[in-house]
């Protein structure tokens, strides 16, 4: 299966394009945040306060990057566990957020938000930090330095891998990859 290159910021078509299971190389300005950094945006929004950047089409990685060698962006970059973002999720996807970045399952709520509004929510392989921090060209805290590793970052991305998780239409790969697993062992198992 060939990898489906994305640019960002991603636009509506595209996102309604993707399919869970689907393979993604993603090049662009993909943002960071994570717990901390998801109650103060939208803590923002509730008072009608600007967030830190535009979301509109544009992605949350949730991370906390490592520093850098000299000459690295960034250190290991791995994907935070998305379920921990899922009480402010609906809140970003509602005003423009395309995408998200993280691992393991979302809720139901977060689900029905991107449906509702066509976002996608891409899995990026845990324990591969390393590898994904090397996609990584260009790093800049832009909100809440003293959040530390929790800051909002702008990365700047070349050909991150990544894999739909979820897809505008509410597929999930969590569902459906233990599904098609099961129906090809009881395949293998006619057939034997």
């Amino acid at each position: 299966m060939t990898a489906i290159r994305l640019q960002t910021p991603l636009e509506s078509r595209e996102l309604l394009e993707l399919r869970a299971g689907d393979r993604v190389l993603l090049s662009g300005v993909v943002y960071t945040a994570r717990d901390a950094a998801h109650q103060r945006m939208v803590e923002a929004l509730d008072n009608q306060q600007p967030l830190p950047f535009d979301p509109i089409g544009q992605i949350i990685y949730y991370v906390g990057p490592t520093p850098g060698r000299e000459g690295q962006a960034i250190g290991a970059a791995g994907p935070t566990t998305a379920g921990r973002m899922d009480s402010f999720a609906p809140r970003l996807i509602e005003v423009g957020l395309a995408g998200m970045i993280g691992k393991g399952t979302r809720s139901p709520r977060v689900v029905e938000s991107m449906v509702e509004y066509g976002a996608v929510y891409f899995l990026a392989i845990g324990g591969a930090g390393a590898l994904l921090g090397q996609t990584v060209r260009r790093a800049e805290i832009i909100a809440y330095p003293e959040l530390g590793p929790e800051a909002v970052r702008l990365l700047v991305v070349e050909e991150m891998p990544l894999i739909v998780g979820i897809d505008a239409q509410g597929n999930d790969l969590y569902r459906l990859g233990p599904e098609e697993y099961l129906r090809s062992r009881r395949r293998d198992k006619s057939d034997a």
